[in-house]
């Protein structure tokens, strides 16, 4: 499996930012990552050996980004305030470089489906709906869709702009709400077993049912825990069978 590390500074976090790329051709999946976590985590825990056949089948060409989660909600020492900006900034990121970076990896056509476990399920599919003009689906693993969940309690205008399910319910815009319903690949699962919340899976999809928006709910047993095996069988199966 062809792999390549790119890295540029970031104007919009002010940092170098790597992305680890596998792959050559194929939709392009831009992996979110967990927690505190970083670009090659993905990779440290094998889930890219599990994508091997899949990205050398062309079935995808796999992006996989860092996260800034303890420059923001994951840092202790940070006002609740301040953690929102990063966030944001983290955001625009996204859509103002690495976006940009995929299309001239690919081409313009090419569709982008974002994906993460558990934090990065949230952010995931807090990108996705935030651009739906720019990110083409998601495969949201293992998420809670409440950001509160990660605040210590803080909350204020842009922790709810963060928050899908605080901001989803709310959602009248005509042009949000006919480019998240154009999607045909935003995937919610979760398991059954150990620190999985699949009410919070249940809990969203309502929210997307009530707007009239195509989605799967995938929710499997109590024998797949929140852990990285799960994700492992999970990722692999999708590029596989929805895509």
């Amino acid at each position: 499996m062809n792999r390549e590390i790119t890295s540029w500074y970031s104007p919009s976090l002010g940092e170098e930012m790597p992305i680890a790329t596998y792959g050559h051709y194929g939709p392009a999946l831009l992996l979110v990552p967990t927690a505190g976590a970083d670009f090659l985590e993905y990779e440290r825990f094998q889930l890219m050996n599990d994508l091997e056949n899949v990205v050398n089948a062309g079935k995808a060409k796999v992006f996989s980004v860092n996260s800034v989660n303890k420059q923001s909600w994951l840092n202790k020492e940070m006002e609740g305030s301040h953690k929102a900006i990063r966030h944001n900034q983290w955001n625009e990121y996204i859509f103002n470089e690495v976006v940009p970076f995929i299309k001239s990896q690919t081409s313009g056509e090419t569709p982008v489906i974002v994906s993460g476990a558990s934090f990065g399920a949230l952010h995931s599919m807090n990108l996705f709906l935030k651009r739906p003009d720019l990110l083409n689906g998601v495969i949201a693993m293992s998420g809670v869709y409440n950001l509160m969940e990660y605040t210590d309690g803080y909350y204020d205008e842009q922790v709810y702009y963060n928050s899908p399910a605080h901001y989803m319910p709310n959602l009248t815009d005509h042009w949000y709400l006919e480019n998240i319903r154009r999607s045909r690949n935003i995937h919610l699962f979760s398991g059954e077993g150990p620190y999985e919340a699949p009410w919070a899976a249940r809990e969203f999809a309502d929210v997307l049912y009530g707007k009239g928006i195509t989605y799967e709910l995938d929710i499997w047993g109590p024998e797949w825990k929140h852990d990285w095996p799960t994700w492992r069988a999970v990722l692999p199966h999708y590029l596989e069978t929805r895509l």
